[in-house]
């Protein structure tokens, strides 16, 4: 009787033919439309917020190896360890007088440099002090200019500070190897690319973009924008491209080997773009801005897919992507460091098999009908702050009243003599080799 059950358990056939199936995409519409809702439902990206610093964050970095470990600094001159499971301050050095300008960790996660307006570079252990011990930097070195920024070598045991100039030093050494300059005008981030070690990217005020070889001890090229370019970012996964954050609203993804137009112009902020950072995996970046708003953008796409903002949150200046791809943190002028999730409806903790399994099925379903006016429409909505609103409002009518004068001008002018110039590539002035 047993095995008798067990014959009558076996897999039922089922007949794939469409012509038995007349309602099957009515009823996946149906499915799909309630997924994204859903997601709209659950999408409840803040979890905390780190608490601690007594004056506005300037600048964090990510520890290499451990995934729980980040360190920020103020523009009091303080630096503070977080431990991002437990969402505490392990440690606070008073590393500075004056704002801390830039940190970065070593390679392989023992000890870090911050940079300051006291024009001194110093090296601490990424280890709290044994009891009894002083709170002292390893090495410090005395620069004759302010730094502004920091970067550590992805391999070597060397890192570059700019100013007046880029510098190159090496660890043991309290002179730079080589100082790199294109132009007279003070150098606000300099950022060594993950993959091709060797280059590296700077932005200055003058609004140049200079890409450096350090092999060869000089500058390769330099990109020059209408507006000055606050910071850029290597894409971990492509050595060739990067993305720059300005003063002119939008992000610029470039290809460094064709420099004369970006990639992508990427449109959303409503004020300067202050700090940008990429997911690990290379498809998506981060940015903050001036606007009191964090973004996320699909490397290919010129508009953010995710908004995130608070009531109290202020200028947004410095903002991380955490190793693991799950977390963002941004650091703003009201003291506080925020931790979101990456994927705003994401669930965390473990999923069981079949969560696991629905979860990929919606996905499937909501890609399969995303460009369906009703999903999109639910899909694409975002609340955004009145002040937000009224400027993306206000953006749109001066846009149009651009666009509007221009088409009058090219009515009324001789053929030809007006030439027509694309969105990516109005926003550069040259190309210098």
């Amino acid at each position: 009787w047993v095995s008798n059950v067990r014959v009558t358990l076996t897999a039922v056939p089922r007949n794939y033919d469409p012509a038995l199936h007349p309602f099957e995409v009515p009823r996946e519409y149906t499915r799909a439309l309630n997924a994204t809702k859903l997601e709209r439902v659950f999408a409840k990206p803040f979890l905390s917020s780190l608490d601690g610093h007594r004056d506005g964050v300037n600048c964090m970095a990510k520890h290499p190896k451990s995934l729980s470990t980040v360190l920020s600094g103020a523009c009091d001159g303080e630096v503070k360890i977080w431990n991002l499971t437990t969402r505490q301050c392990i440690r606070t050095i008073q590393a500075h007088e004056g704002f801390v300008r830039g940190m970065c960790a070593r390679f392989c996660g023992t000890s870090f440099f911050t940079v300051g307006d006291d024009k001194t570079v110093k090296q601490w252990k990424m280890e709290s002090p044994e009891h009894g011990e002083e709170e002292e930097p390893i090495h410090t070195i005395l620069g004759k200019t302010v730094y502004t920024g920091i970067d550590h070598h992805w391999k070597e045991a060397v890192f570059a500070t700019c100013g007046h100039q880029v510098d190159i030093w090496d660890e043991q050494r309290t002179s730079p190897m080589c100082s790199l300059t294109w132009g007279f005008d003070s150098i606000s981030s300099v950022k060594f690319n993950p993959i091709e070690t060797y280059l590296l990217g700077s932005c200055a005020s003058d609004r140049n973009i200079v890409l450096y070889d350090m092999r060869k001890s000089t500058p390769l090229k330099k990109v020059i924008l209408n507006m000055r370019t606050n910071t850029l970012c290597w894409n971990p996964m492509e050595a060739f491209v990067f993305t720059a954050a300005n003063e002119d609203y939008n992000l610029y993804t470039f290809d460094m080997r064709f420099l004369e137009s970006p990639v992508t112009v990427h449109m959303d902020h409503v004020s300067a773009v202050l700090d940008v950072d990429y997911s690990p995996t290379g498809k998506e970046f981060v940015s903050a801005s001036f606007d009191k708003s964090v973004r996320i953008f699909p490397v290919d796409k010129g508009r953010s897919r995710e908004v995130y903002h608070t009531k109290r949150m202020q200028h947004v200046i410095t903002v991380k992507w955490t190793s693991d791809n799950k977390y963002i943190l941004c650091g703003s002028d009201e003291m506080n460091i925020r931790l979101w999730k990456a994927n705003a409806s994401e669930k965390l903790g473990v999923l069981a098999p079949r969560e696991k399994a629905a979860m990929n099925y919606n996905q499937k379903l909501k890609e399969k009908f995303q460009y369906h006016p009703q999903i999109r429409r639910i899909a694409q909505h975002r609340h955004l702050p009145k002040s937000i609103f009224c400027q993306i409002k206000e953006q749109r009518i001066m846009r149009e009243a651009r666009r509007r004068k221009e088409l009058n001008r090219r009515k009324h002018s001789k053929p030809g003599s007006m030439p027509f110039v694309s969105e990516r590539k109005k926003h550069i002035v040259a190309v210098v080799k």
